[in-house]
């Protein structure tokens, strides 16, 4: 029987290694925490992850999931109303999207794929070595404890995020894009009336707010690059206060009532990046691993998804079978890449615009913000905006399981 192993489970390797197994083939999931008990940051699944899920088989279970789904979206430039839209839809239909709580999540995923007994969830484990033979990756080298082991395996999928020890160890090499923007993330408490999503743009500043899974209210402040020292040198209070000033006069009273109630501020480091092979013979990489998205959009979750139905419409033709041949592998392998990579590349290119725009102080920033609002007050213009949203929102191939 084949046997792939798959390094993190996150999102793209929980899902992958769910799919692998409800399909017969032998799946050893290795996460290098204990739980999913911590922070996690992306946490908003649009319509392209929602569907993947329900593709999977998995539409009640994900109802099932701690969630909410944001009633409204507002747009504001300088602290001024630009935009209030419904994302309530007039036919019944589910949310557009929802913010879903990521542990409980991946333990679902966990829990589907532990009812197949060909799936094996191995936590606290650290991949120390790729093992090789004949040219190929064979597998792994683990250390779970003290105690160091081998698995072989027909394939390694690195699912191990934007630090990808698989992705090193394979020698896949990435290509980083340039970006403007860290984003400081924080929770604090959510006014009762608060519904859905607020952005805050102008002055070089951007702030997303929005109504989270837990009841709180989640923000996301993008800062520019290398700012964040002399932000977390004046300290919460002063942070705080610089939020206040960029947002609505409601939102900034709220935020100077609560700024004791800051809960877990986090700065993540922005990158941008996609390995120029997502593959080598034996070893694959996907997720984070492979492309490192940007905040902007909330595509990392949902493009993950989608990568773990695309590997799994491959990978299963050429690995249900007892011997698996390495050269249909390979091609297998190579064939993810090619159906994947324009998605990434046009999404990720979608991505770098708006904080070149926003974040801009040089003198031409202002003006260009303005007149860029102005012109989407226009129903002609934001109709033809609408389709690059729907990128973000749907994705830009189609995606469908298969297998």
């Amino acid at each position: 029987m084949s046997h792939v192993v798959i390094v993190g489970a996150g999102p793209a390797g929980a899902s992958l290694g769910y799919l692998l197994s409800r399909r017969g083939i032998e799946v050893t999931l290795l996460e290098r925490r204990r739980d999913f008990a911590r922070e996690f940051r992306g946490e908003v699944l649009l319509p392209g992850g929602i569907t993947a899920l329900e593709q999977m088989g998995l539409k009640t279970q994900l109802a099932a999931l701690p969630s909410y789904a944001p009633q409204t979206l507002e747009i504001f430039l300088n602290g001024i109303p630009l935009l209030s839209e419904s994302l309530n839809t007039d036919s019944g239909e589910e949310a557009l999207f929802k913010a879903v709580s990521q542990p409980a999540l991946l333990e679902m995923l966990v829990a589907e794929s532990t009812n197949s007994s060909s799936f094996n969830l191995i936590r606290g484990a650290s991949v120390k070595e790729l093992l090789r033979h004949d040219g190929r990756v064979a597998g792994v080298r683990i250390r779970v404890d003290d105690a160091e082991q081998e698995l072989q395996a027909n394939l390694v999928v690195g699912a191990d995020g934007r630090n990808s020890v698989v992705r090193k160890q394979a020698g896949l090499l990435a290509g980083n894009a340039t970006l403007p923007m860290d984003i400081v993330w924080c929770k604090l408490p959510c006014p009762e009336n608060w519904r859905g999503v607020r952005a805050y743009a102008g002055r070089g500043h951007l702030l997303i707010a929005y109504h989270t899974w837990d009841d709180t209210l989640q923000l996301g402040w993008v800062i520019l690059k290398g700012t964040f020292g002399d932000l977390r040198n004046r300290g919460i209070e002063q942070w705080v206060e610089e939020m206040a000033n960029h947002v609505s006069a409601d939102f900034a009273e709220h935020l100077r009532t609560h700024r004791d109630a800051v809960q877990k501020p986090f700065l993540l480091n922005v990158v941008a990046d996609c390995v120029d092979r997502w593959s080598t013979p034996g070893a694959l990489v996907i997720g984070d691993a492979a492309h490192t998205m940007s905040p902007v959009g909330g595509q990392g979750i949902n493009i993950a998804l989608r990568d773990a139905i695309v590997a799994a419409n491959h990978l299963v033709p050429a690995l249900a079978v007892p011997e698996p041949d390495g050269n249909t592998l390979t091609a297998a392998l190579a064939a993810i890449e090619a159906e994947r990579m324009p998605e990434i590349q046009e999404i990720q290119t979608l991505q770098a615009q708006p904080p070149k725009l926003l974040l801009s102080n040089a003198w031409w920033g202002e003006p260009v913000r303005r007149i860029a609002a102005m012109l989407l007050s226009r129903p002609a213009i934001r109709q033809r905006a609408a389709g690059r949203v729907s990128a973000f929102l749907y994705g830009v191939t189609e995606v469908q399981l298969e297998v």
